[in-house]
Order: structure tokens, then C-alpha cells, then sequence
């Protein structure tokens, strides 16, 4: 008798941790479908214990289900945190109420915004001329590039039809200078063994026929005739005001050294250039190619005459000034 109410009070307790217990999973793990609960007294210890093994296996599946749920917020986190770091250039537009025809200033990229962290999607080159259909808080134009909308960078388009991107005007050293560089968007007037006589009465009336709007012109005569550095210098402020009015920026190129066969010397020449220097307009821009050439080297069989490769590691440095 005492064995068997020992038995049964183990009993209860066992419904009763049982139903607790199950319980409490139900409740912290918000598991299983019940929409009621029931006190312990309804189970008996089989329906008590079955019921903790199905809540337990759901529990089970529901956590296994979890899991991954947390790995994918961890991803999706990464995935923000890395988006946010290519967060792509916020603008506006202020759109036109009518298109308006531009041009291509230089060979330009077209992009999918208004900023250069945008996708290119094609380029335009010199001259081309472009519908323009609004502009940007942040200085891009709106444009219509093959019937879809595109952004292209203010810097690189106007208003009129510009002159050639860049004009170089001198001797023979201009004449190699183009050979090594080529032309495509580039305008030469030069002639081998020229000077002060060539630039004025054949140079000078040339260059308003390949140069104008936007135009950078380079101008690099006076090894020939280092002795007229004077007359260089007038007959340039004499018509920096026609050259600045046509929309063109103007450059002075010293005269580059020479090696040592050569017929004239760099101090002859460091003269001349100090006479173009202090004597130009000051709207005329010096490069200062002697000094650059003197400090990277230079490659020359006779002495006057550059390398290819010489000629363009000088025009390299033109561009570099030009930019700046």
C-alpha cells in the first residue's frame, strides 16, 4: 500500500513537471498551433509525455528553420554595408523646357548619371554635336543619347561649334612633334628650318582657319633664330587680343635644349627664353618644356632633333599644363 501511493504521488509529480514543462516550451518558444490551454489534470502521463515529444520536435524544426534565417540577416547586412560603400553620386534635374542643341568640346564620356562613378554607357568626340535636354545641381548635362537619357560632364560641352582641341604652331620640331603624336584631334601649322618670317606672314593668318572656340593653341618657334626673341615676343601681344576674343587659350612652348652637336647652345637658348617670359602678355600661359626636358632627358642623334619617344613624353607634359 505505502509502495503504491508512492508510485502514484511520483506520478503526479511527473504530470505535473511534465505539463509544466511543456508548458513553458509552448510559452518561450512560441511553438504548436494551440489556441487553448488545458490544466495538467486532463492528460494522463502517455498524453503528457507524447505531448513533450511533439513539442520538443516542433521545437526542433522551428529552430533548425531559424537558423538560417539569421545567417541570411547577417548576409543581407554585408550585402547594405557594402552597397552603401558604392553609394552612387545623388543629383537633380532641372529639366528644359525645350532641347537644346551643344557640342562636344573634346572626346567626352556618356554615363548613366551625373557623376563619374555612374556606368559609361559610349563616348562622343570633338565636335559632335548633342542634344542637351536639362541640367544637374552638380554640373552634368542632361542629354538624349541613342533615344535613351544620358548625363555628359558641363566641362566638355558648349554652345557653339568649337575650334580643333589643340593648334601647335612651329618649326621642324612641331613637324616631328605631330609625326610621333599623330592628328586626330589635333591641328598642326609648321614647317622645317622655319622662324619669325614664317609665323608672321604664313602661320599667323592659318590659325584662324583651324583654330576658335576652345581651342588650345601651343606655339613653339625661335631655335632657328634665337637672335628675334624680341620681335617673337610683339608680333604674339599684338594678337593675343583677336586669339583670346575667338575663345582660344594660348601657350608659349620654350625652346627645348639641344645636345651638344647641335649648331646653337642652351645658354643661347635659356636667353631667348628668358626674353619670351618676362616680355609676353600675361594672358599668354609659358610652359616651361626647357627646364622638363633638361630634368627627364632627352634622346637626339643631331643634337636639335627629338625621338619619337622623346616627342611624346613632350606632348605628354603639354596635356599635364593644358589640365591644370
Amino acid at each position: 500500500m505505502k509502495l503504491y501511493k508512492e508510485k502514484k504521488n511520483n506520478l503526479i509529480v511527473l504530470v505535473a513537471f511534465a505539463a509544466s514543462f511543456s508548458l513553458v516550451i509552448a510559452v518561450c518558444l512560441g511553438i504548436g498551433d494551440r489556441t487553448e490551454l488545458v490544466s495538467a489534470a486532463g492528460f494522463s502521463s502517455e498524453n503528457v509525455v507524447a505531448a513533450i515529444a511533439e513539442d520538443v520536435d516542433n521545437a526542433m524544426i522551428e529552430v533548425s528553420s531559424y537558423i538560417p534565417e539569421e545567417e541570411t540577416d547577417t548576409q543581407l547586412v554585408e550585402v547594405e554595408e557594402a552597397a552603401s560603400e558604392l553609394t552612387l553620386t545623388p543629383f537633380t534635374v532641372n529639366a528644359y523646357a525645350e532641347s537644346i542643341p551643344m557640342y562636344a568640346s573634346t572626346t567626352v564620356n556618356v554615363r548613366t548619371g551625373a557623376g563619374t562613378d555612374y556606368q559609361k554607357v559610349g563616348k562622343v568626340s570633338w565636335g559632335t554635336p548633342v542634344t542637351v535636354t536639362g541640367v544637374t545641381d552638380n554640373g552634368w548635362f542632361e542629354v538624349n543619347y541613342k533615344d535613351s537619357t544620358a548625363y555628359i560632364k558641363g566641362d566638355y560641352l558648349m554652345d557653339r561649334i568649337p575650334g580643333v582641341p589643340y593648334l601647335f604652331v612651329g618649326d621642324s620640331r612641331t613637324v616631328q612633334l605631330q609625326q610621333a603624336v599623330g592628328s586626330t584631334d589635333k591641328a598642326f601649322i609648321a614647317k622645317v628650318g622655319e622662324g619669325y618670317n614664317y609665323f608672321k606672314d604664313t602661320a599667323i593668318p592659318a590659325i584662324t582657319n583651324n583654330a576658335g572656340y576652345g581651342t588650345a593653341m601651343i606655339i613653339n618657334f625661335g631655335v632657328n633664330d634665337l637672335s628675334n626673341a624680341s620681335k617673337y615676343v610683339k608680333l604674339v601681344n599684338d594678337n593675343i587680343d583677336s586669339w583670346i576674343s575667338a575663345g582660344m587659350t594660348v601657350y608659349y612652348s620654350s625652346v627645348t635644349p639641344v645636345g651638344s652637336s647641335a649648331s646653337v647652345t642652351n645658354s643661347q637658348i635659356e636667353s631667348f627664353n628668358s626674353t619670351l617670359q618676362n616680355g609676353l602678355d600675361s594672358r599668354v600661359i609659358w610652359i616651361d618644356s626647357y627646364s622638363y626636358l633638361k630634368q627627364t632627358g632627352f634622346s637626339s642623334n643631331d643634337g636639335l632633333h627629338y625621338s619619337l619617344d622623346t616627342y611624346r613624353n613632350l606632348y605628354a607634359y603639354y596635356m599635364s599644363v593644358i589640365a591644370q
